[in-house]
């Protein structure tokens, strides 16, 4: 064992079943005592952020839907407990007795991405265009209609023009106050 090096391999699961099958090859791992060859089963996830009704919703979703990660030495018995567990399809590539690893390099820019997007926090995906009408959702000037004048991507800000008793006044929001009309 010892001189066999872990790898990373791709699991093909059911769809939408991920996080059970996840739980089952983690409990045959344990029961058939093969935690010195596995040492990672993962569920690459990343947080999506959504506008419902004025409000920012999280969510996790998956980055990959239908695959799991595997960090492991495929010897002996541990490629045929991971294959039998339920909700398994199969290995990513595999021919019948081996399955191939992922490069190196796959596997950086994998991790690398659900890592990012894990870090990235609040990113609101939002794409508003200069012109473009919008509803105030937030704040004293709540349900006015106004045109966008200026965006400020980094800080997520907006100048809207908003018209109050008959003269344009523009307003900076941020994205989370206004909707689109």
């Amino acid at each position: 064992m010892s001189d066999q090096v872990k790898q990373w391999y791709v699991v093909r699961s059911i769809s939408g079943g991920e996080k059970k099958v996840k739980q089952y090859l983690e409990a045959e791992i344990t029961r058939n005592h093969l935690e010195e060859y596995v040492s990672q089963v993962l569920i690459p996830v990343e947080k999506v952020y959504q506008i419902k009704n004025g409000k920012k919703v999280t969510k996790e979703q998956n980055y990959l839907p239908g695959y799991i990660l595997i960090e492991a030495i495929l010897v002996g018995e541990v490629f045929h407990t991971i294959r039998n567990v339920p909700g398994v399809i199969g290995f990513l590539g595999s021919s019948k007795d081996k399955p191939d690893p992922l490069r190196p390099s796959e596997v950086n820019r994998i991790l690398g991405k659900v890592d990012e997007l894990t870090e990235q926090g609040e990113e609101v995906n939002v794409p508003y265009i200069i012109g473009e009408t919008v509803i105030v959702t937030d704040g004293p000037f709540n349900s006015f209609s106004g045109t966008i004048k200026e965006i400020n991507e980094t800080q997520k800000r907006l100048v809207v023009m908003v018209k109050i008793f008959g003269r344009e006044t523009p307003l900076e929001l941020n994205y989370m106050q206004v909707a689109k009309e």
